[in-house]
């Protein structure tokens, strides 16, 4: 799929490994990924879908620190979570929330296989092992959604590998070296700072 990828990107890598900063950082991108995403939801569901978000996406700090672990670069462990995340909005038939469309999936799935195994993600189950103990809070679905999608925030055709836009606009497959100064108060959550994701 189609990512960003700055040096505040690579500060929150290094950042949720931290005590005390982690926590921080943590909670902010929860914080931002919850208001991205329940903006890009229908009028009149975001405020209904927040608390599951908000669960999701902690659930999938988790999911970003393991792929780190098991050597994935820092674009493809955030790939993985993004698309945790659209088998979540699959399934609850949130396709305006999609970042790809919906007959992607799959492929999506398959590049990422041995991870998802490994961890019990499917489609259907995208927490898997990383599902918290007390759960994800409940969300209305909007299952008829499934039946003709509309994708209007998905972007197809960058299934076969993660593609990261520069801020000139180019793409580069599989993500930018890391730099080699990175200072973790440029984190989201350390000092104010915001990133997108």
């Amino acid at each position: 799929m189609k990512l960003r990828q700055n040096v505040r990107h690579f500060a929150a890598k290094q950042a949720l490994t931290l005590p005390v900063v982690g926590e921080k950082v943590t909670d902010r991108l929860v914080g931002m990924h919850t208001d991205i995403f329940a903006g890009k939801a229908e009028e009149g569901r975001r405020d209904e879908r927040r608390a599951h978000l908000d669960d999701f996406f902690a659930a999938t700090m988790d999911t970003y620190v393991a792929a780190l672990q098991e050597g994935f670069p820092e674009a493809e462990a955030r790939e993985i979570t993004h698309i945790q995340a659209n088998f979540d909005f699959y399934n609850h038939g949130w396709t305006e929330m999609m970042e790809f469309p919906s007959d992607e999936l799959e492929a999506h799935y398959d590049r990422y296989a041995d991870f998802f195994e490994g961890h019990g993600i499917t489609i259907d189950d995208p927490l898997g092992e990383f599902r918290p103990a007390d759960g994800v809070a409940d969300a209305p679905s909007t299952p008829e959604k499934l039946e003709d999608p509309e994708h209007p925030h998905a972007e197809g055709g960058f299934a076969d590998d993660a593609y990261v836009e520069t801020a000139d606009g180019d793409l580069v497959v599989g993500g930018r070296d890391e730099p080699e100064d990175v200072d973790v108060e440029a984190a989201p959550g350390v000092e104010g700072e915001d990133s997108e994701v």
